[in-house]
């Protein structure tokens, strides 16, 4: 099935969030409910990516995708390590534990690369840049549509020239990592004012990304020329996702009142709930992975005492709609919303 014909059949797409959320479980319930799961390969090891594969597969699911992580460039100076190192060591004795390693590395790309070429997934995706056009084609040799995600009009082009068979738009309101190819000079525009040009730009299918929460907000992002859309914040509170239970408590909590982006969990910019930990670190060095690799002990002792203040609660803008619901359960009733806001939407053409 090739990318236009598949997003046409399952035009609601989960969104593939790195960490642990995403769930051979929630794929499985998310594709069987006729909608497209996907898994996130960032932070595996290729073996463990391997595993999660076989996991979905074993459930009876053929149909789904796997995101990359495009590797960073440069390792970051060593002062700015330092110096974050020091602020960071606050939180280590709070949470008994140590600061992590500095490590400069790349997630494993070639063995991930590997790895996908033979496994034939029908869908792998992009995020921290686009891989190079020999990537992309030895992929679709292999039988798996491409799609590389974009915060800017250049992006989505480089994504397209380099032979990507689609494009996902990321609009500044999704939660989670900003997907900029480069994070010094990436731009935050709202969706709906950055799809509209993407579409114009490219004659490659596009995917709508960032703040959509509900079947209306799928059926205005198809409006303005998306031909399928991507929710991440939306699965988080679903029995199946993987997101830790302090996470799924702080979507609903009225202690938390809103987003922020931030570079303290990782050094890259990213969407979560605003916490003790992100406002007492405002100036984190733009280091990915190496502020990733710092905090991963910081954050793992936080989750094991429950302490959301010091986790990174990746949500979207909308994160206070997100439905505790089983997943097929969501996808059904985000077609019936759709259908229905499109209805209201063609009726309202007519008069």
């Amino acid at each position: 099935m090739n990318l236009p014909e598949l997003l046409r059949a399952r035009p609601i797409l989960q969104a593939p969030m790195a960490g642990g959320a995403s769930t051979p479980a929630l794929v499985h319930a998310v594709s069987g409910a006729g909608g497209l799961g996907a898994l996130a390969a960032g932070y595996l090891s290729a073996e463990a990516l391997g595993e999660q594969i076989d996991g979905v597969r074993g459930l009876g699911t053929d149909v789904f995708g796997v995101n990359v992580f495009v590797p960073s460039g440069a390792p970051a100076p060593e002062p700015a390590l330092a110096d974050y190192r020091s602020e960071l060591a606050g939180d280590a004795r709070r949470h008994g534990t140590e600061v992590g390693p500095a490590r400069h590395d790349d997630d494993s790309w070639d063995a991930k690369v590997d790895l996908l070429a033979s496994a034939a997934v029908p869908l792998v995706s992009f995020t921290f840049g686009c891989p190079s056009a020999g990537v992309l084609e030895r992929l679709r040799e292999a039988g798996s549509a491409t799609v590389v995600t974009a915060t800017t009009v250049d992006e989505a082009r480089t994504a397209v020239s380099r032979g990507a068979d689609g494009v996902c738009v990321q609009g500044v309101e999704a939660g989670g990592h900003r997907a900029t190819f480069d994070p010094a000079r990436g731009e935050d525009r709202p969706l709906l004012e950055l799809l509209p040009e993407v579409v114009r730009a490219v004659e490659v299918p596009v995917i709508a990304a960032g703040g959509i929460m509900t079947g209306a907000d799928a059926a205005a992002a198809l409006a303005a020329g998306a031909v399928a859309v991507q929710l991440g914040t939306a699965f988080l509170r679903c029995p199946e996702s993987g997101a830790h239970p302090p996470h799924k408590a702080a979507l609903a909590d009225p202690a938390f009142t809103g987003t922020a982006l931030t570079r303290a969990f990782t050094g890259r910019p990213a969407r979560g709930l605003t916490n003790r930990f992100m406002r007492e670190h405002p100036g984190a060095p733009a280091a990915y992975p190496e502020v990733h690799h710092m905090t991963r002990p910081l954050r793992a002792a936080a989750a094991r005492r429950s302490d959301p203040e010091g986790m990174a609660l990746w949500a979207g803008t909308g994160f206070r709609q997100a439905r505790e619901l089983p997943a097929a359960e969501l996808v059904a009733r985000l077609y019936a919303e759709a259908a229905e806001a499109g209805a209201r939407f063609r009726e309202s053409l007519r008069t």
